[in-house]
């Protein structure tokens, strides 16, 4: 949390009190650290549940004329499509597992940001951007991996509006039985991946956009702050992830894709997917993830930034 100079305490005992509170903080209680990850994931969690229709549109657009090259369907195309012969619930297929996952990916996520960013600090003495970046890239990488059986749940139940009668309970054990338990590890890597350049990207803008913001602006910690800077994180986290978000739905869905045989792996896929489709086809969905990671950042960051204040803890 930055320090206001114009508060009553003089400058240097601010700052000493500031300090005092991040140290105590993090050497402290079951409590704090129960309030530190519970408010992100259920920040995630609030977001996941309203931008959800969106996801289910990304995964379906990234999933147009696999292995060929053809004319694309639109967002709006393809929503009037699914609600047609599909209807209304076909936008929400998935949810459970995405839930479950935002809880524990996005508490994760969002709550080893921190840790690793003070553990930088302590180590190297310094909290700069690069720092940041690094921080964020392990705490998304290290939540994906252990959460990627969730994610390949929601993505083949996104895709097969047929497996919404079964659940993702049915579905997990199916998918077991008939591929194996490592199956609920396929994709992990480009996920990991994404995870990566998603948080570090995300995160680091985000924390970066508000120290700027607090030094050239008038602007303080509080709502206009948490937006404009929860706005500017979404934009530049689309441009990056898109990409390899495409490959990873790509990876976990490989039966979709059989007729252009099975992906080695993420970079493999990246190339089959650029000779066989062209190279926009890597942004295929990008509109969806967008319209999706834009709003979600938004909620999630907004959100979080008031369970935080409202536990008594640190702004990000």
């Amino acid at each position: 949390m930055s320090v206001n100079s114009s508060a009553p305490l003089s400058g240097p005992v601010a700052v000493e009190v500031k300090v005092g509170e991040k140290q105590k903080n993090w050497s402290t209680t079951p409590s704090h650290i129960v309030h530190h990850f519970g408010a992100s994931g259920l920040a995630v969690a609030v977001a996941t549940a309203v931008t959800h229709p969106l996801d289910v549109l990304k995964v379906r657009l990234q999933m147009q004329f696999v292995g060929q090259k053809g004319p694309l369907n639109g967002m709006g195309r393809l929503f009037l499509q699914i609600l047609k012969k599909e209807g209304p619930k076909s936008l929400y297929l998935g949810l459970t597992p995405a839930l479950t996952r935002s809880i524990l990916y996005g508490g994760l996520r969002l709550g080893l940001y921190e840790p690793s960013k003070y553990a930088c600090d302590w180590a190297f003495g310094s909290t700069n951007v690069l720092v940041k970046i690094a921080s964020g890239a392990f705490a998304g990488a290290t939540a994906t991996a252990l959460t990627n059986p969730t994610e390949v749940l929601k993505v083949r139940l996104q895709m097969n509006s047929s497996m919404k009668q079964s659940g993702s309970i049915a579905e997990m054990r199916r998918l077991i039985s008939e591929e194996g338990i490592k199956a609920l590890w396929k994709g992990v890597g480009p996920a990991m991946a994404r995870a990566a350049a998603l948080t570090a990207s995300q995160l680091a803008t985000y924390d970066e956009s508000k120290r700027i913001l607090i030094r050239w602006t008038p602007l303080e910690e509080g709502f206009h702050l948490h937006l404009i800077s929860s706005a500017v994180a979404g934009t530049m986290s689309t441009l990056i992830t898109a990409p390899v978000d495409m490959v990873k739905t790509r990876l976990m869905l490989q039966r979709e894709s059989r007729k252009i045989g099975s992906y080695k792996n993420g970079f493999h896929c990246a190339y089959q997917v650029v000779c066989t489709e062209g190279p926009r086809a890597l942004y295929k969905g990008g509109f969806a993830v967008f319209a999706r990671l834009g709003p979600q950042s938004t909620i999630t960051f907004i959100l979080c930034e008031k369970l935080r204040e409202l536990a008594g803890l640190n702004a990000i």
